[in-house]
């Protein structure tokens, strides 16, 4: 089961459900079962997975897609892709806590298709575009 670490803490450990180490190769990538399906209460709500700082910052394990979604109607399992960054190998323990996980809510605004869009201060500046200060 997923859990938090203190009653601060915003997500939820998610666990390698796994039965026997698994290599990371420097450089490489694995798929982590966690062993957990889960059931949204709402449309408006979502999960996301996180990578672990601290994985992240010791080790070079990161999220292989940045951010996980998992939406509301998704029923199977919950799988983590792990990318090692670093050089060096790492090897996934059983149990070992992979990443965390995140509820919160979603907009479920309409697209509606314009013409025109209304005047702003920053109107199409970009990356950058505001200055370094």
């Amino acid at each position: 089961m997923p859990v938090r670490a203190t009653p601060g803490s915003a997500g939820m450990d998610l666990y390698a459900c796994i039965d026997e180490p698994l290599l990371i190769e420097g450089g490489g990538h694995a798929l982590i079962p966690t062993g957990l399906a889960l059931e949204l209460p709402t449309a408006d709500s979502a999960a996301f997975v996180f990578a672990r700082s601290g994985l992240a910052v010791r080790h070079g394990l990161g999220l292989l897609n940045g951010v996980g979604v998992i939406d509301s109607d998704y029923r199977g399992e919950v799988k983590v892709g792990l990318i090692n960054q670093f050089k060096e190998d790492y090897e996934i323990q059983p149990g070992e806590r992979i990443a965390q996980l995140v509820l919160m809510p979603v907009s479920l605004a309409p697209v509606i298709e314009a013409e025109e869009l209304e005047e702003s201060q920053r109107g199409a500046g970009g990356f950058g575009s505001t200055g370094k200060k």
